[in-house]
């Protein structure tokens, strides 16, 4: 049976012990709990969340097992609406996988490049022979996208931190890759098994195809289209599901994600205008994870915003464009303050977050690329939030732009 979000509301006096908490009546941000969700191990859990909450949702497809924090188990779900049933759903699990990183940033910054240059080079040649009217060749889209996500199986971080010094020129190809990225880890934080999670990258790496069919000067376009140019770029979804027929692409994952990403939860989307669980689960976290990519990416017709910005976005549209769970789920899984994000700390000096701390999503770990006075530094300094041992503590004081006060992270670093 293919995994699907299934939350169940309970008033906190009514929480039991072996119960996973998945979403709060308030925000993650403005409790002491993690924000990727509270195994209830112990009354004193429940008493604790009492302070913060009256009610809170229970994922019921979680449980805790006794001594052991992080390994959830499968329990039977309620039954909920889905789509009719499909042949060869690819993301099916026996039990959720519980992912802990395996290997340090630091060591495994150089597979994460190399990864990176794979997958990279790829979205390049891909690109130029949908342009020429070539097919995808779809055993060449795993062989590029594998590494990646076995990368970020090992590391949460490191090929994020890769992914944000190497954006390239052009909107179509950070899209692919930036996208491709991010559905891999979401994939793992939802404790996906690693072939599902390959096809969510896949279908990250491909959801966009169709654009490549449109007029060049439509994509470059730097001020609003008007109707009849709305339309045709809407194509673009129809146009990339005749290129995987035309390709033989038959996972199903990736022609959910090709389909269904411009589809809303509340039923306002296009193509087909689906509704709730009428979209398929993989497309549903491709609607979030296209529309944060979109937000916090530089377009021609307007400047990114922070990927703090664009999470917050994210979060005013939950249960009518996104599904709620899904968007605190995406949420938990970037953290806080996303790996890559440019910050102001409260010295004044501003930074750039390399590496989550988990058990302190408000306390990476940051390189500092400028003095208080905003003057760019010769060289960074790496300092751990969460391990300060000087007498003046550094703290996150707010997002920042890519490219604010003129600072390019780029510049120093070579990756």
């Amino acid at each position: 049976m293919a995994y699907d979000l299934v939350e169940r509301r309970v008033f906190v006096s009514d929480l039991e012990v072996g119960m996973y908490v998945s979403r709060l009546d308030c925000d993650w941000s403005d409790t002491p709990f993690p924000l990727q969700g509270l195994p209830i191990e112990s009354r004193e859990d429940i008493e604790s969340l009492s302070r913060f909450c009256k009610y809170v949702f229970v994922d019921m497809h979680r449980q805790v097992v006794p001594d052991s924090r992080f390994t959830p188990q499968r329990i039977a779900p309620k039954a909920v609406a889905t789509p009719a049933p499909r042949a060869a759903a690819s993301l099916r699990l026996v039990s959720r996988h519980a992912y802990t990183d395996t290997a340090s940033f630091d060591d495994e910054m150089p597979r994460a490049r190399e990864a990176f240059d794979t997958v990279a080079e790829f979205a390049t040649r891909m690109v130029d022979d949908l342009r020429h009217g070539r097919p995808v060749e779809p055993q060449a889209v795993e062989n590029a996208v594998r590494p990646m996500v076995e990368s970020v199986l090992r590391s949460g971080d490191a090929f994020f931190w890769i992914e944000s010094l190497r954006r390239r020129d052009g909107y179509t190809y950070q899209h692919a890759i930036g996208c491709s990225t991010l559905a891999a880890a979401f994939g793992r934080h939802m404790g996906f098994e690693s072939d599902a999670i390959v096809s969510l990258a896949a279908g990250g790496l491909l959801m966009d195809v169709g654009k490549s069919q449109l007029p060049e000067e439509l994509l470059s376009r730097d001020g609003p289209l008007n109707d009849d140019e709305w339309g045709l770029a809407r194509q673009h979804v129809n146009e990339g599901v005749a290129i995987l027929d035309h390709s033989g692409v038959i996972d199903n994952e990736v022609r959910d994600m090709v389909l269904t990403h411009h589809e809303r939860y509340d039923g306002t989307g296009y193509p087909s205008g689906l509704a709730g669980t009428a979209i398929p689960l993989a497309g549903r976290m491709a609607a979030i994870i296209d529309t944060y990519h979109a937000m916090s990416t530089p377009r021609p017709y307007r400047s990114a915003v922070s990927q703090h910005v664009a999470l917050r976005e994210l979060y005013a549209g939950r249960d009518r464009e996104f599904q709620g769970e899904l968007v605190e789920q995406f949420q938990a899984c970037l953290g806080v303050y996303p790996t890559g994000t440019l910050v102001e700390l409260n010295t004044g000096e501003v930074a750039i977050v390399m590496v989550q701390n988990q058990s302190r999503r408000l306390q990476p770990r940051v390189a500092i690329l400028s003095r208080p006075d905003k003057s760019a530094l010769d060289d960074f300094l790496i300092v751990d939030l969460m391990r300060q041992v000087d007498l003046v503590r550094r703290e996150i004081l707010r997002t920042l732009p890519a490219g604010s006060h003129g600072i390019d992270p780029r510049e120093y670093f070579v990756a």
